[in-house]
């Protein structure tokens, strides 16, 4: 390797400390290229808020850099920004599998963006630029054309991994074993890998193992079949089709995330009879053993087809006493208390229930185990190692891992969103922190829901909001009539007017006392009532509501 003062820095503006939003930066001189551009679904307490994304600022600071961003897989926490990315940062092509490329092509359009520089891209594919050659090895996953990423830059190999298992009975392609190996015997100075299951001993389950077990529920069962699964492991719904089809069922389709991934998989011929799909009106002519009704839903949301089904409101499916539903499924943290309502909805209307815990072989993860990641690490064998992907916890422990298969504890970066790895003539250490942080989409909104909005919806939520109605003279300087106080989520006003009085009176004295004795300002006014109301009704009820006063002004004399 040529000597060479000029580092190659790796950074995450996204996907360090976290599950999702992943999103991994290569820099060397003036090109910059981009590994996925993901979404975070947000917790409960980000009320309002439909995802959260990356602060981009430095690749806008950068922006003429950037030779491209390349994806890994089409899964939404890999994919799901781009929408978002292109409206900030001008990005010349994006390099992607065919089935990544359809989806980001749907999500595009959906939001009215036109972008024509997507280059599809399979495992003979090399990108080249001034600086970096990109290789593309297959890897397994729950979702076909999946990658691990290998950089030759000029300061070492980076191979990012992707997200990825070993599975060597998959139902989609094995992975590249032999390509990995090849790529590992040369060199790879830092490898880059998934943390997902790091917390998880021993190996993942086979999927052909998911498919026996399915297989073996379907046919045994005699009325309908209810199977709901993520819309985005196409592998799985591939394999219940073949499921349905072995044991002559027909499948309904319900959820829009769901019929989207169906007809991606019948467009690139993952799914080749679509005589198989009916809709509710044909499936009356039917015997129920003869139907299997296909929904998403596995994670209790409220508004998806399996929840509207189990609460008895969806418009076409009733629950029927010998029906069976089967959870393909696994709880992504934070959903459990959402999925057991749904499932408890489900016994109360006398239904049979599968879930992974009950029947241990309706799901597998598409995500390594200790044991595969072992694997990983032996046989990519970096001289570096940076866990990514993953919660802090997942991130230590798969440094851990690495400990354990010979990887020097101190050659290991356990780093933090916007950290700085710098690579020099094959050695690695870490460089200044970038800004970095959380951005979060509420609707049409991008960036202008900070944590002080999101603050005040916690409050509105918990304390609810009192709104007072001010009538105020400008030019006598005296409140016309007595505030009128109305609330919402804080406290019924029929029911406490003792309460209301007080507060009536309170906010009648912070008036009067303002106008009397300072110059009237409107905005001076609101901030006064707000000061001095707040303490008050804590003191009074133990509450902080967020208080909103309205003032009219009338100018007459």
């Amino acid at each position: 390797m040529k000597n060479n003062n000029i580092p190659t820095s790796i950074v995450a503006l996204g996907g360090l400390g976290e599950v999702g939003k992943n999103m991994y930066v290569i820099t060397h001189n003036n090109e910059i290229i981009i590994i996925d551009a993901g979404v975070m679904f947000p917790e409960d307490d980000l009320l309002g808020i439909d995802y959260v994304i990356q602060d981009v600022t430095y690749l806008k600071q950068n922006e003429d850099k950037i030779k491209g961003l390349v994806i890994t897989h089409g899964h939404e926490d890999h994919i799901g920004g781009i929408s978002f990315l292109l409206n900030t940062v001008h990005i010349p092509k994006i390099y992607a599998s065919k089935i990544a490329a359809d989806l980001i092509v749907k999500k595009l359009t959906d939001r009215n963006i036109n972008y024509n520089n997507i280059e599809i891209v399979n495992e003979d594919y090399v990108l080249k630029t001034k600086y970096f050659t990109i290789e593309f090895i297959s890897t397994t996953h729950s979702i076909p054309g999946s990658f691990a990423i290998a950089i030759n830059t000029p300061n070492g190999t980076i191979f990012e991994t992707g997200d990825f298992k070993f599975d060597l009975t998959p139902i989609g392609p094995v992975a590249n074993i032999h390509k990995m190996a090849e790529i590992g015997k040369k060199g790879v100075t830092l490898l880059l890998s998934d943390s997902t299951n790091a917390l998880s001993e021993g190996f993942s389950k086979s999927e052909s193992t998911v498919d026996e077990a399915l297989n073996d529920i379907v046919s045994k069962h005699f009325g309908r079949v209810i199977i709901a699964t993520f819309a985005s492991n196409i592998y799985r719904i591939k394999h219940i089709v073949e499921t349905c089809r072995k044991n002559n069922r027909k499948i309904i389709i319900f959820g829009r995330s769901m019929e989207t991934s169906i007809e991606l998989a019948v467009n690139n011929g993952l799914i080749e009879d679509k005589s198989i799909f009916i809709d509710n009106n044909q499936a009356k002519t039917l015997k129920k053993n003869e139907i299997c009704i296909l929904c998403t839903g596995t994670q209790g949301e409220p508004l998806a087809a399996l929840s509207r089904i189990a609460s008895g409101v969806h418009k076409q499916i009733t629950l029927m006493p010998d029906d069976l539903v089967v959870f393909s499924s696994s709880p992504i943290p934070g959903n459990a208390a959402s999925i057991n309502r749904v499932i408890n909805k489900l016994y109360l209307k006398g239904v049979k229930v599968y879930t992974n815990k009950t029947f241990n072989d309706v799901h597998t993860s598409g995500h390594a185990k200790a044991e595969e990641l072992k694997w990983m690490l032996r046989i990519i064998n970096p001289k570096y190692f940076m866990p990514m992907h993953g919660e802090y916890r997942m991130l230590k422990q798969h440094g851990e891992i690495a400990i354990s298969c010979d990887i020097p504890k101190e050659n290991i970066f356990i780093c933090k969103n916007g950290d700085v790895i710098n690579l020099l003539n094959g050695e690695a250490f870490k460089g200044e922190t970038i800004k970095n942080g959380d951005i979060y989409v509420d609707g049409s909104r991008i960036g202008d829901i900070g944590s002080q909005v999101i603050k005040d919806r916690k409050l509105m939520s918990s304390d609810g909001i009192l709104v007072t109605i001010l009538n105020i003279n400008t030019l006598t300087r005296k409140l016309l009539i007595k505030p009128n106080v109305t609330t919402r989520g804080f406290i019924m006003v029929n029911e406490n007017p003792d309460l209301i009085n007080k507060i009536d009176r309170k906010i009648t004295d912070i008036v009067n006392k303002f106008l009397l004795t300072s110059t009237y300002n409107y905005t001076d006014l609101k901030n006064q009532i707000i000061l001095e109301l707040y303490p008050f009704i804590n003191e009074l009820t133990g509450r902080r509501p967020i208080i909103l006063p309205v003032i009219m002004e009338v100018n007459r004399t």
